[in-house]
């Protein structure tokens, strides 16, 4: 037999694979379906051990259910648009388009070589018009609908990407891409309004429990952020204006001894008193808006503001309350007014220490102590009875809410409210290599959507790459003027383009009849193939991607297309890939490249060290040992199945073995081949464990390698032989799916493996012909015995005593009691 040669090897099986579209799907109504689907890439250029590890664990789950009797979905494209592209088309001279596709042409490239099972035949890229004509007409029905409009607001503004950074997009108030630290500007933008989804977003998420990761559910219901209360309005001292606040302590109101406004708060300039320090106050609050919001509303930040000369009532003491601008206010929750009760919160406690303001307490604790002294050193957030609150007084917190909101109700000055902290989702981005919002500006007819049978609105290509500021669509002259759809005059068009986030909020959909011409989707495909039955990526797509995701599916549902509530029944997060305890990166120098690998080792060897050295919700650090280790174990298999090449034939993987006679060595090896099946499936199956799967595999090829010699030659030996190596190949084949058809083959099956079905472990093959027990005198080992595994309690004990050794230690002695632990040991007591 000759050398093991992964790259011969692998591009065999990969055109076989191919020319039979082995992994091409079909909607089938008689077979129950199964989606899998990675998080698709973005086109970068080069695949990297990240990509390597998703889709590795990807192919293993498909071709397992493909072998399991499902008919699979395991489709491919690419998450093409966005800043990425963009800037290194600047950076090479080239242009975004021309660059995006050089690298799917080269990712793709790199993929296949893996050996992915996936469907290219439903192969897409978003940057296509046709993807992202839907997209566009998607935008048009919800904006007819109500759930997008456009407004002045600030934003996120990231200095470096020179765009608007949607609020998941910022992190620790940096750029989520280029770590820039975030800068606020008012800009006209497109929302889409995801707060009319936010309570079905929170209540959906337990109907994921039992599927999604318990900290990813987490994350969104704190980004969620529900939080029930009341709105209070704070008449204005000498105006018709008031201010309304939102808290979850209406039971604090009577506490409540100043007001504290962000410095974004819209209606600041009209509250301010004329003359006085009008200019001051907004200067200060200038400067506080330019501070970081991270710091500006951690509980360290220092607590600074600007007394603005106007005073609000308190709608329950009808005491006057001084109006403050404070840098720890932000509009991102509430209403940007805070009523401050410094008795009750630390910030504002700190907020009043340091401006000398009064500070009441009106709960009482439980214990009793009464709070409120000159001593004080910081809030009482916690429970109690309320005092110094009028008819309210001695009334527990929580009935005090109900009663205090109920009051407001009837003076008209308050009402019951459910708040959310998130906020609507700013679509617009101020850079060229995205879909294009379908919407011109007319002078006399204002906004106005473009007629669906106009879509796609293409995105240009005459757009030239600047180093400086980027590129924009406002730089196309034929792009941009246009006529106006309603009355026919002169109009321009929009020149931001969407968010990149929009088009990874419904491809999943797109893929169950990616070839679709004249709609969006095919709704019997959508019926058949949604929702995704296991979906996979990383933790860091937690909130953007698959909140997006979510909210677009219900959109979906609401606009007629679809008939699910969730996109991803079952969510894996796999972990990162690391090179000496530190995520790969260039400026580390730690970078494992794919391409050398799959040059040196071959794909099978690649996959073989991804799975096998980590859980795939851990962290895999890379380990150059541990991909020869590896390699050296497919050679090895290579090498024993040409030793075995003329004993073995296809009798088929877990082979009945009725009527024949087997050797005790056979009968031996045949148990370790169904308690490895049953090990493996249990592992795959139950808990993506591929790790402990491929270690049951490799003590199965260690048993045969071992027992080969000991076997016979009758009919039960050989066949038990060929069974147990057909279900060693079978086994491994999802994780290295090339070397095992090789070997599969050449034991003379006419079928290949990605045919062939997942057996069953027989429970007969795994009862033992007899059971070794310990034997002990006065809890000390003194020999083993063997007995059939349905030896009754008197045969066990008759063994032990009658065991050679331990006949020795009890001469001249007296047994007290004689202790059996059934297929354990024996424990013989001496008086």
């Amino acid at each position: 037999m000759q050398d093991y040669s992964p790259a011969e090897v692998e591009r065999k099986w990969q055109a076989i694979w191919e020319e039979a579209k082995y992994f091409a799907a079909r909607e089938d109504p008689d077979r129950s379906k199964y989606y899998v689907l990675e998080m698709f890439p973005y086109p970068s250029g080069r695949i990297h051990m990240g990509h390597v590890r998703v889709y590795t664990i990807g192919d293993v789950i498909a071709r397992y259910m493909w072998m399991s009797g499902y008919n699979v979905l395991h489709p491919m494209g690419w998450d093409a648009f966005g800043l990425p592209a963009e800037n290194a088309a600047i950076e090479h001279g080239t242009h975004p388009a021309e660059w995006t596709y050089a690298n799917i042409d080269e990712m793709r490239d790199q993929l296949k070589r893996l050996g992915y099972s996936l469907d290219w035949d439903r192969e897409f890229a978003t940057c296509d018009p046709e993807y992202y004509r839907w997209e566009q007409l998607f935008f048009l029905q919800l904006w007819q609908r109500g759930l997008v409009y456009r407004r002045t607001a600030p934003v996120n503004w990231c200095p470096s990407c020179r765009t608007v950074l949607a609020n998941e997009q910022v992190e620790d108030g940096q750029c989520w891409r280029c770590d820039s630290k975030v800068q606020e500007r008012s800009l006209k933008q497109w929302f889409i309004r995801i707060t009319e989804y936010a309570e079905e977003l929170l209540r959906d998420l337990d109907t994921l429990q039992q599927g999604w990761p318990e900290r990813v559910i987490a994350m969104q219901r704190n980004w969620i952020g529900r939080s029930e209360g009341a709105e209070i309005d704070f008449p204005v001292q000498g105006s018709e204006e008031s201010i309304r606040v939102f808290t979850t302590r209406p039971d604090t109101l009577f506490g409540a001894t100043f007001m504290s406004l962000a410095p974004e708060y819209p209606r600041l300039e009209q509250l301010l008193p004329e003359g006085g320090d009008r200019e001051r106050v907004l200067r200060e609050a200038e400067r506080m808006r330019e501070e970081d919001p991270h710091s500006r509303e951690s509980e360290e930040g220092e607590k600074v503001g600007v007394f603005t000369g106007a005073y609000c009532r308190n709608p329950m003491t009808g005491e006057s309350m001084p109006i403050y601008v404070a840098n720890f206010v932000l509009m991102e929750y509430g209403t940007g007014a805070v009523m401050a009760v410094p008795g009750h919160d630390q910030r504002d406690f700190e907020f009043a220490r340091k401006y000398g303001l009064p500070i009441r307490c009106v709960v009482r604790p439980e214990s009793g102590e009464d709070l409120e002294n000159p001593e004080m050193e910081q809030a009482y957030p916690g429970p109690g009875f309320l005092v110094r609150s009028g008819r309210f007084s001695d009334m527990y917190f929580e009935s005090a809410k109900e009663a205090i909101t109920a009051e407001l109700e009837t003076m008209g000055l308050g009402r019951k409210s459910v708040q959310y902290r998130l906020r609507d989702w700013n679509i617009s981005r101020q850079r060229y290599w995205g879909a294009p919002i379908p919407v011109v500006y007319c002078e006399r007819c204002g906004e106005q959507p473009v007629p669906e049978e106009d879509l796609p609105v293409e995105l240009p290509l005459d757009v030239s790459m600047q180093a400086e500021g980027g590129a924009s669509l406002a730089d196309s002259e034929a792009f941009v003027h246009t006529s106006c759809p309603a009355c026919g005059g002169p109009a321009q068009r929009e020149t931001d383009t969407m968010d990149t986030f929009v088009e990874s909020s419904w491809y999943f959909a797109r893929y169950t009849r990616a070839r679709e011409h004249g709609a969006p989707f095919h709704r019997r495909a959508l019926d058949y193939w949604l929702p995704v039955d296991q979906y996979i990526g990383g933790i860091e797509h937690a909130v953007l991607h698959l909140l997006y995701a979510r909210f677009f599916t219900k959109a979906l549902r609401d606009l007629g297309y679809m008939g699910i509530d969730e996109p991803f029944a079952q969510l894996l997060t796999q972990g990162m890939v690391l090179k000496d305890g530190a995520k790969m990166s260039k400026s580390k120098g730690n970078v494992v490249d794919p391409g050398d690998m799959l040059q040196r080792f071959g794909a099978d060897t690649t996959r073989l060290f991804t799975l096998f050295a980590s859980p795939p919700e851990k962290d895999l650090d890379w380990n150059d040992q541990g991909v020869e280790g590896a390699h050296r174990f497919l050679h090895r298999m290579w090498r024993l199945g040409g030793e075995m090449r003329n004993e073995l034939r296809p009798v088929g993987a877990c082979a009945r073995m009725e009527g024949m006679e087997l050797s005790r060595a056979a009968r031996d090896l045949r148990r370790k081949e169904h308690s490895t099946m049953h090990r493996i499936t249990r592992d795959i199956e139950d808990r993506f464990q591929f790790n402990t799967a491929i270690a049951s595999v490799m003590e199965l090829v260690n048993e045969i390698s071992s027992r080969k010699e000991d076997l016979g030659s009758g009919e039960g030996d050989p066949a038990a032989l060929s069974s147990a190596w057909s279900t060693a190949l079978l086994g491994l084949y999802p994780m290295t799916p090339h070397i095992c058809e090789e070997l599969w083959s050449q034991m003379g099956y006419a079928s290949h493996l990605a045919q062939a079905q997942w057996p069953e472990y027989d429970p007969e093959a795994l009862k033992q012909d007899e059971v070794l027990i310990v034997v002990q005198v006065n809890g000390k080992l003194r020999g083993r015995i063997s007995v059939a595994p349905d030896a009754d309690e008197e045969q066990i004990k008759q063994a032990a005593l009658d065991q050679e050794n331990v006949k020795r230690h009890l001469e001249g002695k007296e047994i007290k009691k004689v202790v059996v632990v059934p297929g354990k040991l024996v424990n013989v007591v001496l008086t």
